[in-house]
């Protein structure tokens, strides 16, 4: 079976690529599970339940996210009513949300989407490590495709989860910096591992952000509004082909391309 995994979508020109392209690449690609991380669908900052429901409506089957999940308010409502769409699991457990998804694909195989956060440089929650472990042990014995978007900062700490879950899972891709690592590969365990995706959205800008405030930031510390950049499009992912009888990959690639360049 062929898996989509969308990196980061990044505001309306992220949304937008997606929602020109993603039949196509269904087709074209025999998709059986579309994944796509959309934290920083709604303007950058954050997702709407609007825009979660749009995401579904286009053909995307489960959506995860990273910290910038909590930052529209309306989503904390949302959450508890809408299963597919992740927030990282080892958050403390009484906020909203789950980290997990279980269903099955287009293909009849049954599946599960993890979603974790790392806490190098980000925010001290609970250790990734022993959640992702505690969730795996609660899966059914026939759930063998099993999907793990690690949202971190550290290319270390990533490349650590995926030698970590090496052979227990399916596929472990990073999400978070917005720039695609090119590491693109199965590990010896059959697990596919990329660090970063990238981002799905405009690289006109500073990870999707007007250059010109960003630059301002950096030269003088002082603090800037931020706007999404427009200009130069470009769509990234990762597809994963694995084996639904035994949840391996045997084969992993980027999938990218810029707006008007296919």
């Amino acid at each position: 079976m062929h898996i989509l995994f969308i990196g980061d979508i990044y505001a309306s020109p992220g949304r937008r690529i997606v929602s020109d392209h993603l039949h196509r690449i269904v087709t074209d690609e025999r998709i059986d599970l579309i994944i796509a991380n959309v934290e920083n669908s709604a303007g950058g900052f954050g997702v709407t339940p609007q825009i979660a429901e749009d995401m579904l409506s286009i053909g995307v089957e489960v959506m995860t996210t990273g910290n910038h999940v909590w930052d529209k308010s309306e989503i904390h409502e949302y959450l508890p009513r809408q299963p597919r769409l992740l927030r990282p699991a080892n958050y403390p457990p009484m906020l909203p949300g789950t980290g997990m998804y279980v269903g099955k694909a287009r293909n009849g195989a049954p599946y599960a989407v993890l979603n974790l956060q790392g806490r190098t440089f980000m925010a001290t929650i609970d250790d990734p490590f022993r959640k992702v472990d505690e969730m795996l042990a609660t899966l059914p014995e026939d759930v063998k495709i099993r999907f793990v978007d690690f949202h971190a900062e550290a290319t270390s700490e990533k490349v650590a989860f995926g030698w970590h879950l090496d052979g227990r899972v399916t596929a472990v891709v990073g999400t978070h910096t917005h720039i695609p690592t090119a590491d693109t590969r199965v590990l010896p365990g059959g697990t596919a591992y990329q660090t970063d995706a990238g981002m799905t959205g405009s690289y006109a800008g500073v990870i999707g952000v007007e250059k010109g405030p960003i630059l301002r930031k950096f030269q003088t510390s002082l603090p800037v509004r931020m706007e999404g950049a427009k200009g130069s499009v470009e769509f990234h992912g990762v597809i994963v082909t694995a084996d639904p009888a035994t949840g391996k990959a045997v084969a992993a690639k980027r999938y990218h391309f810029r707006e008007g360049v296919l």
